[in-house]
């Protein structure tokens, strides 16, 4: 903008004829003038090509290195000298330095209103926010006086014009920019983009969009979004319910970018929003029974009484449908979210992302699509909002573009904009994707549909998100029971001498004859009548079935009861195993694979054959690749997961020499299905809420999310507390989601040691998920594997191994995969110690502690202290641990872990173990904790200090002090 800012103060007197002159010696050496005006310019120099054609009556070619030099015309006949060509007249060099002057004038003019205009546009419905004059939006500024309003300007074509007088194209750029929709789009880089918006704009074609059917079509959406929320004010006074008022003509919008879309390909479509609005969008946009909402209100459970669950609000819940437009049939759904603004963004596009894979559209993207509501607050305030953005186009979470609507209120709960963001709108960090954002006044409903027919457009030509701003208001305060005047006066006295947006549409339409009155009249009378007999209905209305095993979900069941289940279909034949196991350890030929690599991938291939060896990355590639043979994906997610943060995956092998990469698991025979595993953004929430979404839309497949060490996932609480943990009790909504999460005290500091096991086991209850600490590979394929062949999906939450990975003992037989094998939760004592009877301690443990205390007893040879491996804590194992403690009838028990007392394990286990030894009536009565005192940091960061913690509890655990 160097350049422009120049211009701007140099366009009056001498400075003209100057700057004429620079125009013209850029047009021959563009290295000649200043880099300021050389910016200057190139930005124009599409425009001025044609504009300098019609000044100067040249054909101006581009040069190789920038600008135009004129082309010699062809010699022109001269009937005066019998036929010869004659040389063009001369042009008179004032003129067309002026001609040239008054176009670049007319140029930056124009360009400043497609930068600028914006901040004149009339988007405030209550006329509080009133714009500012801005000079580079005033002609004088470009060296313009009245005297050159009429005076006509080659413009050739720019703004539809061939010429235009300075009037007129004041006249379209008012119009275009600094009506009621203002539109932000120069920050684009990609000229197509730019073009196609600006296209569409100029000429302020939303005036002219609509005939009196398409009026009606809004005026009817319109009643039916106020009406919704007038007779639920009238029928349930004093119930909070999050209403619209204000927004209304949100819901012709989202009708708007629901038929654009349909029309143009889209099948189905998933809609994520807080909760304002919410019920509206139910019932008028997805078509959720006006009868079932109502019911709802008054207490009624949205699912039938056989059907378990806490359930949730009635402005949290979501459905599904089908509609037909245009005789083309079109899924809907609604994605439940919980009070957490913005938590359901990349749930929504994960969704989208899985319902497109499943589709088979990996390249267009364009089949399935989702749509976004944000609150202006939310929208500017949520960090999510930015993750969510930021995965838009990168090439494991892209979705072919998002449309983004922003009910802005101009207010949060009680936060006005100067306190809720530092930017100029609410929408600015949208800019960081160079998304195209649409601000346009929601009392102005004719322009909000315009708008949100030009976004879905705009998503379906260019597979890029866009943000549709409709300013507008609260009518109520956060909630129809809170007082907003306390708080906003000013705000709230306009609010309340505001007609509403359907009235005053209604009025106009009437006045133009466009909808008679009686019409108006007529159409609000028949909604209200359908509403009061929806209500009748609802005083008898039983939902009669629940939504959440149909479709994609055939076939699939709720969990059983508390009772541990036998894990059945894990095993795979020994041939199945060996032949996956080949394929790990085999590359392309010409492939040049890094040599530490390479030695890797020759141990697997001696442990496969030799099946003895089998170490953690091998198991977990097993399992892999037998999942692909049988016909399930595999979705792998997270901060560097293609090799792993501890070198040990290596998923993806990268060619030394170009790049080049294999996978060996899509290599195994053809036919099989194929693994996918995407190093993501440096981001915990958004991903994890993005795989998160991915399952829900796709139970058939494989998703894991890794966290690069386990408490990262700190960052993702909100997605953890309100839909892993808690969803389907909520929801009814099922997720196989795999979270793996580095975890061990391995003295690095108290940064990355813990995953923060005892966060879960808080959230568990009601077999939610299960939350595992394996200590052999084979335990974590079967564990893997049972995801999929079980006929529920819960999540799994595994702490996962880091000096394990390359353990000595940290390893597993390939008889341990194959027929005869089975997932387990408890693993009892393996080694050859003294008879159960003369055993005198149980030590029972989880995770990596295992083997110091394994190492530690081998060492001093004890022999009556047995241990055993709890290797899922929830659901909690008491059948199988009764089983093992049973033997040790004169034995105490200790619980070991590394962690501090008031964190890991124990604080879950405590009283569950104790009951189970309660129930076997044996000598130990409860079991007594070992392990690091009560701390406030998870470790130390000394590696001596926890050298010698390590020795002490696995010395105390084992009675050797």
């Amino acid at each position: 903008m160097a350049g422009i800012d120049i211009l701007a103060s140099a366009m009056t007197g001498a400075n003209a004829t100057f700057l004429a002159d620079l125009y013209a010696r850029w047009v021959e050496n563009p290295d000649s003038v200043d880099v300021s005006f050389q910016e200057l310019f190139a930005a124009l120099n599409d425009d001025a090509r044609a504009v300098l054609h019609d000044a100067t009556g040249a054909s101006w070619a581009p040069r190789p290195r920038g600008g135009f030099a004129p082309e010699p015309e062809a010699p022109r006949a001269d009937p005066k000298k019998g036929g010869k060509p004659a040389a063009p007249a001369a042009a008179d060099p004032a003129a067309s330095r002026q001609q040239v002057l008054d176009a670049i004038r007319a140029l930056m003019l124009i360009r400043a209103y497609r930068v600028r205009g914006h901040l004149e546009a009339q988007l405030d419905p209550l006329g509080l926010q009133q714009a500012k004059p801005h000079p580079e939006l005033d002609p004088k500024t470009y060296g313009f006086t009245d005297a050159d309003l009429d005076r006509p300007i080659f413009i050739n074509k720019v703004l539809g014009k061939e010429t235009a007088t300075l009037r007129e194209i004041m006249q379209i750029l008012r119009a275009t920019y600094c009506g009621p929709i203002g539109v932000e789009f120069m920050h684009i880089q990609d000229p197509e983009q730019k073009s196609w918006i600006q296209q569409r704009i100029e000429g302020a074609p939303w005036g002219r969009a609509f005939d009196g059917q398409a009026r009606r079509t809004i005026l009817q959406q319109l009643t039916e979004a106020e009406g919704f929320e007038a007779f639920c004010a009238r029928k349930y006074v004093g119930t909070k319910r999050f209403g619209l008022e204000g927004g209304e003509v949100t819901i012709p919008a989202l009708q708007a970018i629901i038929e654009t879309v349909a029309g143009l390909g889209v099948s189905e479509i998933a809609i994520g929003m807080p909760h304002r609005g919410r019920l509206n969008t139910l019932v008028n946009v997805v078509k959720k029974p006006f009868t079932q909402v109502f019911s709802e209100f008054k207490g009624n459970p949205a699912h039938p009484d056989d059907v378990q669950g806490s359930g949730d609000v009635k402005y949290h819940l979501g459905t599904s449908t089908d509609i037909e437009i245009n005789g083309r049939q079109v899924h809907l759904s609604l994605q439940p979210n919980p009070s957490h603004l913005e938590a359901v963004d990349p749930v929504v596009v994960g969704k989208v992302r899985a319902r497109q894979d499943m589709a088979g559209d990996t390249k267009s993207r364009r089949s399935v699509m989702g749509i976004l509501l944000h609150g202006d607050a939310a929208f500017a305030g949520q960090g999510l909002v930015y993750e969510t953005l930021a995965m838009s186009q990168l090439i494991g979470y892209r979705t072919g573009g998002t449309v983004h609507v922003v009910v802005n209120n101009q207010i949060g709960f009680t936060t006005v904009p100067l306190h809720a963001y530092s930017g100029l709108y609410c929408t600015d960090v949208a800019k960081s994707v160079q998304a195209p954002i649409l601000h346009v006044n929601g009392d102005e409903p004719e322009a909000v549909v315009f708008c949100a027919r030009l976004a879905a457009e705009y998503r379906m030509q260019f597979g890029a998100d866009i943000v549709l701003d409709i300013v507008c208001y609260r009518r109520h305060g956060h909630n129809e029971t809170d007082e907003p005047a306390f708080t906003q006066p000013a705000m709230y006295g306009r609010i309340r001498e505001m007609k509403t947006t359907r009235t005053k549409y209604a009025e106009a339409l009437a006045a133009s004859g466009a909808v008679p009155a009686e019409d108006g009249k007529a159409m609000l009378d028949a909604f209200n009548a359908r509403l009061e007999e929806a209500y009748q209905a609802a005083q008898t209305f039983k939902p009669n079935k629940a939504d959440w095993l149909e479709g994609h979900w055939a076939g699939l069941k709720a969990a059983g009861s508390d009772d541990e289940e036998k894990e059945d279909g894990t095993a795979v034949d020994l041939a199945t195993l060996r032949e996956v196991g080949g394929a790990l350890s085999r590359v392309p030929e010409g492939f040049n694979a890094n040599s530490k690599i390479v030695r890797q991938l020759e141990a697997k291939k001696n442990a496969i054959e030799t099946g003895e060896g089998i170490d953690w990355a091998t198991g977990e590639a097993l399992a892999f690749g037998t999942l692909l043979l049988e016909g399930h994906r595999v979705r792998l997610s997270g901060e560097d997961v293609q090799r792993g943060t501890f070198s040990h995956r290596h998923c993806v092998l990268v060619d030394q020499r170009n790049q080049a990469e294999y996978m060996p698991l899509n290599n195994i025979r053809e036919g099989q299905a194929r693994m996918e595993a995407f190093n993501s953004l440096l981001s915990e929430m958004g991903v994890l809420g993005f795989d998160y979404g991915y399952t829900l839309a796709d139970p058939q497949t494989l998703v894991l999310w890794e966290a690069q060490f386990g408490d990262f996932a700190n960052g993702a609480q909100v997605i953890i507390d309100q839909f892993i943990a808690s969803a389907e009790t909520k929801w009814l909504r099922m997720s196989g989601l795999v979270m793996l999460l580095p975890h061990g005290y391995e003295g690095q500091g108290p940064e990355h040691s813990s995953a923060r096991l005892e966060r879960y086991l808080q959230l568990c209850a009601e077999r939610n998920m299960a939350v595992c600490n394996f200590t052999t590979p084979a335990n974590y394929f079967h564990a893997l594997r049972r995801q999929l062949k079980r006929n529920y999906r819960k999540p799994l939450v595994v702490m996962t191994p880091k000096s394990l990975l390359r353990h000595k003992l940290a390893v597993s037989s390939l008889s341990e995969f194959a027929p005869g094998s089975t997932f387990r939760t408890v693993i009892p004592e393996t080694d050859a110690i003294a008879p159960s009877e003369k055993v005198k301690r149980v030590v029972l443990c989880t995770g990596k502690v295992y083997y110091d205390l394994l190492q530690e007893r081998r060492d001093k040879g004890v022999q009556d202290v047995a241990i055993a491996r709890m290797e899922q804590i929830h659901p909690f194992p008491r059948i199988s641990l009764a089983k093992v403690l049973a033997e040790y009838k004169n034995a105490e028990v200790v619980w070991c872990q590394e962690e501090p007392e008031n964190m890991g394990a124990w604080t879950f286990v405590d009283r569950r173990i104790e009951k189970v030894l309660k129930d076997l009536g044996i000598k130990a009565k409860r079991p007594d904790y070992v392990g690091r005192a009560e701390a406030a940091s998870p470790a130390t960061g000394l590696a001596k200090v926890h050298q010698q913690q390590q020795e002490a509890l696995v010395r105390e655990a084992l009675g050797l002090n």
